[in-house]
């Protein structure tokens, strides 16, 4: 086979992500248009194309296009879109779509997120190795086929509807006056953020926004758009200190995800964000009537997320990392909400998939409903003390696991095997799991504990069988 019509250097499990020029190219994208509409029978319906503020989305927008529209398919082009626009967009019109970004990684990197209609994500498992096959069939041809009636290309702009839709959800109207510092990174919320939060499109909400990193760059001359890496969280926690502000979000290169700083500069944690919002939709689903509303949280969020949900009258439901489980799960059990530690919240009414900019609604929300600040907020919903995300090089996965089984196991601990492996105490003073990473020779440890001492010893003991 021509080396060109392999594509499995870009292709991954949820999406497709690729270095430009090199393994995510123009003609790739044509054909991957092409396959698109092929794979998922989408002749003669119209499907969505957007991207991000990268440099070579538009080019890569009008490839997918062309080969779409030489399939049959009719396209709208939606332009500048953050991601959440995108499964927004495929909600709302019931219409398969994709958007081009490569969301937090550098500015030589460009790739595809794509949905079914309805905003169903197209995953490894639900139809992206047959989109790559058909492609690379089409690249060896050298010659994509045209069927009789090709399809048009049309426009559609969905910001303003977005926002509204979005203001739906969440009344801002009657919060209390909230200064909020924004750093979008040069990504994507630079364009959302004025729309849905601002008076740019809406009357305006009693918020004052200050803005971070606005315009948009796909270069990303100030910082990468990836808040996950606390060096890129500094200048918004500067800021929120020096502008006396209430709170400060960050929002990753395509806007999916958003990460929440408190008026003192200190990040809450995604878990508390997860419980805060589930909270919020438990108590506005049983009010509807609903009579347990389920939330989902995967397996490395605090405990103090089931315990909330269990509280408040809900069913948690517990499920692996990795956000096509989540989404499929959310479906299956008809999940209110769903959040990751990785700052990924889902919602029912979102069409079960994420976004950043409802999930900091929510927590404007949270916060402008009552007089105290975001910190003391925040406390109420992290109780637990934790080691974030640890990676370990081993050269050996399975025989570290063994050490570490075979130690704690004389504990009298609770063992789990839903993704990689949870150990919980008998008494309830800590847990943690151990999860091999899918790419690379590393173990991820993420450990909780009742106080920081109980904390500090337990990682260090796990630690310490895990790099013998």
């Amino acid at each position: 086979m021509n080396t060109s019509s392999d594509l499995s250097a870009s292709f991954k499990a949820y999406d497709v992500r690729g270095i430009v020029g090199e393994t995510i190219t123009v003609e790739t994208v044509t054909a991957v248009g092409a396959a698109f509409v092929d794979s998922l029978g989408l002749a003669g319906q119209s499907i969505l194309v957007g991207g991000d503020m990268r440099p070579s989305s538009p080019e890569f927008c009008s490839a997918f296009a062309k080969g779409a529209t030489r399939r049959g398919a009719d396209v709208l082009l939606l332009d500048l879109i953050s991601t959440d626009e995108l499964y927004f967009a495929s909600g709302l019109l019931n219409a398969a779509g994709v958007t081009f970004t490569a969301s937090h990684n550098p500015a030589q990197y460009n790739g595809m997120k794509m949905t079914r209609p309805g905003a169903v994500p197209v995953s490894s498992e639900t139809g992206l190795y047959d989109v790559q096959a058909l492609a690379e069939q089409y690249l060896d041809r050298g010659f994509i086929p045209p069927v009789d009636k090709p399809g048009q290309i049309g426009v559609r702009d969905v910001l303003e509807e977005y926002s509204r839709f979005l203001r739906a959800q969440v009344d801002l109207s009657a919060s209390r006056p909230l200064k909020v510092v924004v750093d979008a990174g040069n990504g994507m919320a630079g364009l959302t953020t004025p729309a849905v939060l601002g008076d740019k499109l809406l009357p305006a909400l009693p918020l004052e926004i200050v803005p971070l990193y606005f315009q948009l760059d796909g270069t990303f001359p100030n910082h990468p758009a990836n808040p996950l890496e606390p060096e890129n969280l500094r200048d918004l926690q500067a800021a929120v200190v020096a502008h006396g502000a209430d709170i400060g979000l960050a929002f990753d290169g395509d806007a999916d995800r958003c990460f929440v700083i408190d008026e003192k500069g200190e990040p809450v944690s995604p878990s508390a964000i997860t419980a805060m919002i589930a909270r919020r939709e438990i108590a506005r689903a049983r009010a509807n009537g609903e009579e347990t509303p389920v939330i989902i949280h995967n397996l490395i969020t605090s405990r103090a997320v089931p315990e909330l949900v269990l509280r408040e009258g809900g069913r948690p439901v517990r499920t692996r990392v990795g956000h096509s489980f989540i989404k499929a799960l959310m479906a299956q059990e008809g999940a209110v909400f769903g959040g990751e530690h990785s700052a990924h919240y889902y919602f029912r009414d979102f069409w079960f998939a994420d976004t950043g900019m409802l999930a900091a609604m929510h927590v404007l929300a949270a916060l402008g409903e009552q007089d105290g600040p975001l910190s003391e907020l925040g406390r109420e919903y992290e109780p637990y003390f934790s080691t974030g995300e640890v990676n370990s090089k081993v050269a050996d996965v399975p025989a570290a696991i063994a050490r570490v089984r075979a130690e704690f196991e004389n504990d009298g601990v609770t063992v789990d095997t839903l993704d990689g492996v949870t150990f919980t105490a008998s008494h309830g003073n800590w847990w943690f799991n151990l999860r091999p990473s899918n790419t690379e020779p590393y173990l991820r440890l993420n450990a909780e504990a009742v106080d920081p001492q109980t904390l500090h010893d337990l990682a260090d003991r796990v630690l310490a069988l895990v790099r013998r």
